[in-house]
């Protein structure tokens, strides 16, 4: 193996949005930095499957608006 070549594996804490801890190890920080989460699986709709349609005049408000008008016939 090369020397000098290889990223620092430490060891960091990470914290998730419920405040639940634990340690891991991982290139990312110093050794013993704290990583918070935004998003992990116990909130994120991909592993939970509650989905919320949040649009504020986005791509869905723009989509509804230009085929407003278009129906389908069943």
């Amino acid at each position: 193996m090369k020397k000098d070549i290889h990223p620092d594996y430490h060891e960091i804490n990470v914290v998730m949005t419920d405040g639940t801890t634990f340690a891991t190890r991982s290139t990312w920080g110093k050794a013993g930095d704290t990583m918070k989460l935004d998003i992990d699986p116990k909130s994120h709709p991909a592993w939970t499957g509650v989905h919320r349609l949040m649009d504020s005049g986005g791509q869905l408000a723009k989509f509804n608006k230009r085929f407003k008008d278009f129906q389908i016939k069943n």
